[in-house]
């Protein structure tokens, strides 16, 4: 006989741990203020504008670095949040010990427009993902999904397992 499934507010609260444990472990996603929207197994990054994203004042428009860290963060997010993702969802609760994000190999941004002085939003696609490497592909927009102002795509090195006795 099967156990009966767990009630809907159990996954969602483990859910929202998984991703919160995985945003709390960098210091700079608090930094910049990006948030994330997660509908079922879909992640949306959001960089709530402010003053102090603006790198060219008379467009005005978003710095670059910015706009890179948000894509780079997005990415590895999405990353991260899909790996973990079965493990959490068939064995019921979150990791053990830290969480170790995918370390960045390179990354390349291609900056299509100004980004406007308002919100912006990334979603990641992971191309592929193996135990060692994973390619990630990630798009920007503001008001409108299908005019993109940034998209990126990057590599990653995927964190190995911890042996006994290794440190995190």
């Amino acid at each position: 006989m099967r156990p009966p499934p767990e009630p809907l507010h159990v996954i969602k609260r483990r859910r929202e741990g998984l991703l919160r444990t995985l945003v709390d472990g960098v210091p700079y996603i608090r930094f910049l203020g990006v948030e994330f929207d997660r509908r079922g197994d879909e992640l949306t990054a959001v960089l709530p504008f402010k003053d102090s994203l603006i790198g060219n004042p008379r467009l005005p428009a978003l710095h670059g670095g910015a706009t890179a860290a948000f894509l780079e963060i997005a990415a590895m997010i999405e990353l991260a949040w899909s790996t973990l993702w079965d493990g959490v969802e068939s064995e019921g609760a979150l990791p053990d010990g830290p969480l170790r994000l995918p370390k960045t190999i390179d990354f390349t941004v291609d900056y299509l427009r100004p980004g406007l002085p308002r919100d912006a939003y990334a979603r990641a696609r992971v191309n592929r993902s193996g135990r060692r490497y994973a390619s990630v592909h990630v798009e920007a927009w503001q008001d409108n999904r299908a005019r993109l102002f940034a998209q990126a795509t990057g590599h990653f090195l995927m964190p190995q397992p911890l042996r006994p006795g290794s440190k995190a």
